[in-house]
């Protein structure tokens, strides 16, 4: 996962084309063509793969097809558009790689992924939770699949809610309201730190009330900011933020959220597991005191929407190894590994049979509850354009209101330049 904030893994920002390679099919052994050598690379992402399961799938594929060699080549997040789109457009791209789950649209569009349709069966698909598979699958062909998937949740100072007499967590978000109300009124000034541009965390509250951020016009998208939905959703951003001092103009990585909580004298933030370790790790006087609970939504019944993050596994259309990549790919979508993925990374399975792996991770069993209510920003190719920085939904829409501004004079500013990237070609 990136380790600025797991949400990017399924951002992309690519406006550069990549070379379609032409032709498709599935996998397998019954793919077209014979490997050519017997070494298939690997692309992950910085962060994705744990180190023993990296070394015990290695194993098991090199067991299981003795003489067949797997290179996994760690990639980091940063300039990876540009990298992997050089690569697929090569002669000898990568044979597998992980993209980010909003990233699979582009590169489907552009021919740099291998049409698994024919496989998707062998590799689990009746099973794959919908929320994640929905991003696997592009014009009706399964281009790629599933691999993990997290989402936000409230990372919360044990102490400082038991100080303030909050012995149950909130289940509404009225509920949430007077737990922040209270430890506001024992001196605490975040109770809740978070930042006005916090995208991922806002998109989620998208999802929750219905806001659908593009239509389609003719054969293009046009933005969709300036709805009741979306006003709706960036009033509770901005009353959830009236309870710190967190700027209302910068994201959660300015400075770093984590580092803030790390100080000991904030109540909560909407974050990731990673940033609750990051805490601990900057002050382990934290220990025992920090835990998670999902974002309540209006009503008991069932929490707030997630901007579910994650990562898929492809093929890519070039490869030189189909049948080794395919092998590769059954392997890393079985239950055995995608199990072990979820246990020690923290992750959520594509499966929900699969959560038992997660016990005894806080982070990781809230993080799965809550994305069973997930969701992804729009699944286009033109959306990676919408969030290159700045990014005009943060700091047009997001600030322009915290700000003061009305939210359909601040979405109507922000819709204008959204218009102008969703053109982009």
């Amino acid at each position: 996962m990136k380790r600025k904030l797991i949400g990017a893994i399924g951002v992309a920002g690519m406006m550069i084309g990549v070379a379609a390679c032409g032709g498709s099919g599935g996998g397998d052994n019954k793919a077209s063509g014979a490997d050519a050598g017997n070494t298939i690379t690997v692309w992950l992402m910085s962060g994705s793969n744990p180190p023993n399961w990296t070394k015990q799938i290695t194993a098991a594929y090199e067991k299981k097809y003795p003489g067949k060699k797997v290179k996994i080549a760690v990639q980091p997040w940063d300039g990876i558009q540009q990298k992997l789109t050089t690569a697929l457009s090569e002669d000898t791209p990568p044979d597998v790689i992980e993209v980010g789950n909003t990233q699979t649209p582009y590169y489907a569009q552009t021919g740099g992924l291998k049409d698994l349709s024919s496989d998707k069966a062998a590799l689990g698909a009746s099973s794959w939770l919908p929320a994640m598979a929905k991003s696997s699958v592009y014009d009706g062909k399964q281009i790629a699949v599933p691999w993990y998937a997290a989402s936000r949740v409230v990372v919360y100072n044990k102490k400082i809610w038991s100080g303030a007499g909050i012995t149950t967590l909130p289940k509404t978000q009225d509920e949430l309201f007077q737990d922040l109300g209270k430890i506001q009124a024992k001196g605490t000034k975040d109770a809740l730190y978070l930042p006005g541009q916090d995208w991922y965390a806002f998109d989620g509250m998208l999802l929750d009330a219905g806001a659908d951020l593009v239509k389609k016009s003719g054969d293009t998208y046009k933005a969709n900011l300036d709805t009741p939905q979306a006003a709706q959703a960036i009033n509770l951003y901005k009353k959830l933020n009236s309870y710190g001092t967190a700027p209302k103009d910068k994201d959660e990585a300015t400075p770093q959220q984590s580092d803030v909580f790390a100080k000991g004298d904030v109540g909560a933030f909407i974050g990731l597991g990673w940033e609750g370790a990051g805490a601990l790790t900057k002050n382990p006087k934290l220990k025992d005191q920090i835990g998670y609970f999902p974002l309540p939504g209006k009503t008991a019944a069932k929490t707030s929407a997630v901007f579910l993050g994650g990562s898929n596994l492809a093929i890519s259309q070039g490869t030189k190894n189909p049948k080794g990549a395919m092998n590769f790919l059954k392997l890393a979508m079985s239950d055995q590994f995608e199990g072990a993925l979820a246990k020690e990374g923290g992750v959520v399975p594509n499966k929900a049979a699969l959560n038992s792996n997660l016990a005894g991770n806080d982070f990781g069993t809230v993080s799965a509850a809550a994305a069973a209510n997930g969701g992804t920003t729009p699944l286009i190719p033109e959306w990676g354009s919408v969030e290159n920085a700045p990014n005009p939904i943060t700091t047009l829409f997001m600030t322009g209101v915290l700000q003061g501004q009305s939210p359909s004079a601040a979405a109507q500013k922000a819709d204008t330049e959204m218009d102008k990237r969703l053109s982009q070609k």
